[in-house]
């Protein structure tokens, strides 16, 4: 499973003249921290080119919380499926920090796709590798437990946005914990839980709205469902979490 799209992002995929005509057919615009960008069921059909920042995908459950899709980031594009197929917005897209985009209306981007077959490509792509990230997600929602998917997760954060610092990695996109409860489908109890078992055992350190990986080769393997805290191969998980 994975909160981030592909390696090279649709915008720094394009050719400099093609990047630089899609921008020029939108408006610039700044999100602040948690400002909703695109709600979930809206009927607008804009697509928003990332120039900084982060911003998080979510859509709403039944129970009335959330559940965190995707982080998105600069050279990303937002909004494509209603822009391409014109139905609702299937999920909501919020600020994580100050954002700065272009807003490009859905009419203009179906033509500047129409007029460019390469462009067209790249955003099917990038819609395929959405789906079987979601394909993967369902998957580990039904067999993972809660310690497991959040090791995932935290070694994702780690390698696509950590830093090297004080003896451990400290990610750089620091989450609430009701946000990392959000990204692997459960309740906040659960993720602490999870959380205070991998400090006990020197696997992470955390302070306020930030984690620190301090044994990235044990988090691997907890990731993998091959140990449980203490670098046990093949132990499982405690019961409940």
């Amino acid at each position: 499973m994975s909160l981030f799209g592909q390696d090279r992002s649709f915008l720094h995929a394009l050719p400099a003249a093609d990047r630089r005509s899609l921008l020029a057919e939108g408006a610039r615009r700044v999100y602040e921290p948690g400002e909703v960008m695109i709600r979930e069921r809206d009927t607008s059909a804009y697509v928003l080119a990332l120039l900084s920042g982060w911003s998080v995908v979510s859509v709403g459950t039944e129970r009335g919380s959330r559940l965190i899709l995707a982080l998105r980031g600069a050279g990303e594009v937002v909004g494509d499926l209603a822009a391409v197929d014109r139905g609702p917005r299937s999920a909501s897209v919020t600020a994580l920090g100050t954002v700065e985009a272009v807003a490009v209306s859905g009419d203009r981007f179906r033509r500047f796709l129409a007029a460019r077959p390469h462009a067209t490509a790249l955003i099917m792509r990038q819609l395929a590798t959405r789906l079987r990230s979601a394909d993967v997600e369902r998957r580990a929602l039904a067999s993972e437990t809660v310690l497991q998917r959040l090791a995932a997760r935290l070694v994702e954060l780690a390698e696509r946005a950590g830093r090297r610092a004080d003896g451990g990695t400290v990610l750089e996109l620091p989450l609430p914990q009701h946000d990392l409860a959000a990204a692997i489908g459960a309740t906040r109890e659960a993720v602490a839980k999870a959380l205070r078992l991998l400090r006990e055992q020197d696997v992470v350190r955390t302070a306020n709205r930030t984690v620190v990986v301090l044994d990235m080769p044990v988090l691997v393997l907890l990731a993998q469902g091959r140990a449980r805290p203490g670098g046990n191969p093949a132990d499982e998980s405690p019961p409940g979490v």
